[in-house]
């Protein structure tokens, strides 16, 4: 099975020991690409560099909405350069965080609508972070009209998916579709069009079983995706190639 991973964070500390071991085993764990989650402006220059460095990898270049209190004000010009560099191919991860509101709810706003206005200008797809906020999320959305882009890490209702899927946007799934208590995230998976699919890691975060407990990579989409297969009745090779397909057409590779 072909093994795309829409989402990781291998920038993170976690990886400090082993990140270019890691890279330099993927074709032998059959992964053929990753995207690399920006979360600020600095941390959107690490990963930009090692996309570039690293054939498998790509980029996105965004602010979280957890450090959108840290924001320069030219910030926006900043992620305009990054957003032109090789291998960069979303403006991402970018959203609310009403959960943690490590950021000021407003300053959040502001931020965000920024980015979703540059990414319109730049024709770029988006890479969307939404907790405890879905409200305020789909009204920015729908303001900007037709999006595209991911709705990352969905744990959303049935509803959410269905009205993400009419917005044009993609739903991504993590290990948490494979969680025995996470019932509610597998009832909205089924509801979303095969052609707007696609699964994640995440990583370090949010291991998929059976890998509960221990540090999440890339590789380990497999499991998402085998999860994914079984829900769907067809078989792992197929939802492989759906995953791949889909990352494919939305982020231009």
């Amino acid at each position: 099975m072909k093994l795309f991973d829409t989402h990781a964070h291998i920038t993170d500390k976690k990886f400090d020991g082993d990140r270019q071991e890691l890279i330099d085993n993927f074709e032998k764990d059959n992964v053929i690409g990753m995207i690399e989650a920006g979360t600020d402006i600095a941390n959107s220059k690490i990963a930009a560099k090692l996309a570039e460095e690293n054939n498998l990898v790509y980029a996105a270049a965004g602010v979280h909405p957890h450090n959108a209190n840290e924001t320069a004000a030219e910030f926006i010009d900043e992620l305009k350069i990054l957003l032109n560099r090789p291998k960069v191919v979303a403006v991402g991860e970018i959203g609310l965080d009403f959960h943690y509101d490590f950021s000021p709810r407003e300053i959040q706003k502001k931020v965000f609508y920024g980015q979703l206005c540059l990414a319109r200008d730049m024709d770029m797809p988006v890479i969307l972070h939404s907790r405890e906020a879905t409200k305020p999320m789909m009204d920015m959305l729908k303001s900007m009209g037709k999006v595209k882009g991911v709705m990352h890490c969905f744990s959303g209702s049935e509803e959410t998916a269905i009205e993400c899927a009419k917005l044009g946007l993609h739903i991504s799934f993590t290990g948490t579709l494979t969680f025995p208590n996470a019932s509610n995230v597998r009832d909205a998976f089924m509801t979303v069009p095969l052609d707007k699919i696609m699964a994640e890691t995440d990583c370090p975060y949010l291991s998929p079983v059976p890998k509960r407990g221990k540090r999440n990579e890339p590789k380990y989409v497999k499991y998402v995706l085998e999860k994914m297969a079984e829900l769907r009745e067809i078989s792992v090779d197929e939802m492989g190639n759906i995953n791949t397909e889909n990352a494919k057409t939305l982020f231009d590779i």
